[in-house]
């Protein structure tokens, strides 16, 4: 990791960009995938697949046997951790739903929204050298609480072309049957388009490599609705003399490991701080059996030495990072100043990885900067607010001749006219009286 010492704030932009693929290359390729997932559906699947994963498929669909043999492929503890880390989420997630609240604006006008779930979604849980089955319990239980009928799980395949059995499992906790051996690109392609195999969906959720995050954000180009740009993970620590360099090293390197491609961010108001964590993060390198992945994503790290800790909150804010360790006394205090991140994490032992695996709230989070303008993945991301207007012919008499003049105004007569014929028959029923 390279280390910045007192960088002016005219450089901070520079300082916060992510490593980042050719992008014309990229939309290309992704382009491409979809155009002929469009045109030709599973074929076009089948043949990525072998080029991409290097696997030749007999079928896209996860069959109900190898569901079954996956409950007997992972030990009691992996089933009794998933099972705490299901009942965490599930409080977290079920607490966020909302009560019906009828507002009157005006007298006799009420108004109100009610809720229903996204029909169709499609997740992305990625499945190479590192299965994210604890992503299927962040998406899959905020799904299930939300209502969501129909669940379409897309996976990689190994090279033998079969789907890590905690993969499996937790699918099948969740209750999703609908699982497709299909990776990368041309997943979020069959997603978006459907195919033979694979219906369409409303909504696509899951992060991926800088290749998924195209094929969403060429999906969302597309018409389809995305939960958020979801990349390579990235963590942002922020150190002073009270942190652990032994935790804040550990937590460097638990997030590099996530791929080459991920970064990580050191910031504190004092270089012996920083170089104890360091010298820390050498040595615990050497114990990790993803060292090689890791190193790559320290290459494209960095610390950063700045006056004071709200000058590195301030920097912070402006990188917008997925996650936030503050590893700062009066962690508390410094939160108040927090704008843009995608989860915080308090003190020497809120360490990310609880957050990752079983705390509760989604890891499922904004990267590249998202973090600005997006929020985590909630109950919310499952469901539609629909308004709803309750106008009685006393709300209307109250409230139509306003809205008459303004319709009026905007030269918009013939919305002014579905008023006035109604307050016309209010007038006459009146007088009827």
């Amino acid at each position: 990791m390279e280390v910045y010492k007192y960088p002016p704030t005219s450089s901070w932009s520079n300082l916060t960009k992510r490593p980042n693929k050719n992008a014309e290359d990229l939309d290309s390729l992704v382009e491409e995938v979809f155009q002929a997932v469009r045109e030709r559906g599973d074929q076009a699947v089948f043949e990525y697949t072998k080029l991409f994963d290097k696997v030749s498929l007999q079928s896209l669909h996860v069959l109900p046997d190898e569901i079954n043999d996956a409950k007997e492929l992972i030990s009691e503890e992996l089933k009794m951790a998933i099972e705490m880390a299901y009942s965490n989420i599930f409080k977290f997630h079920e607490a966020q739903k909302s009560e019906k609240r009828v507002i009157e604006t005006s007298s006799g006008i009420r108004c109100w929204r009610m809720e229903r779930p996204i029909e169709k979604v499609g997740f992305y849980i990625p499945g190479g050298s590192a299965p994210l089955f604890s992503t299927i319990l962040m998406l899959g239980v905020p799904a299930t609480i939300a209502g969501c009928s129909e669940i379409i799980l897309m996976t990689p395949p190994d090279k033998n072309g079969q789907i890590h059995p905690a993969i499996l499992y937790t699918a099948n906790r969740i209750g999703i049957t609908k699982i497709f051996k299909v990776g990368g690109i041309q997943a979020i392609a069959a997603l978006t388009f459907g195919t033979q195999s694979v219906d369409k969906v409303y909504k696509i959720f899951g992060p991926g490599n800088q290749y998924v995050t195209a094929a969403k954000s060429f999906a969302q180009r597309a018409g389809m609705n995305i939960d958020m740009p979801a990349g390579p993970s990235e963590v942002l620590i922020i150190a002073d003399k009270s942190s652990i360099p032994t935790f804040v090293a550990a937590d460097l390197l638990a997030q590099a490991e996530h791929g080459p491609d991920s970064q990580v961010m050191l910031l504190s108001d004092d270089i012996e701080v920083i170089e104890s964590i360091l010298k820390e993060l050498e040595f615990q390198l050497l114990t990790l059996p993803r060292k090689e992945i890791t190193s790559e994503a320290l290459v494209n790290s960095k610390c950063i030495l700045l006056t004071s800790i709200t000058d590195c909150i301030d920097f912070s804010n402006q990188y917008a990072p997925e996650h936030l360790i503050l590893a700062v006394e009066d962690s508390a205090y410094y939160l108040e100043k927090v704008i843009n991140a995608g989860s915080v994490f308090l003190g020497n032992y809120s360490c990310e990885s609880v957050g990752d695996y079983a705390s509760g709230p989604n890891h499922t989070l904004p990267t590249n900067g998202y973090a600005s303008s997006y929020s985590g993945v909630s109950l919310d991301s499952f469901i539609k607010k629909i308004t709803v207007q309750d106008i009685s012919a006393v709300g209307l008499k109250n409230i139509g001749p306003a809205v008459e003049i303004m319709a009026e105004e905007e030269g918009l007569f013939g919305h002014k006219n579905s008023v006035s014929i109604r307050l016309d028959q209010i007038k006459r029923d009146k007088e009827n009286v």
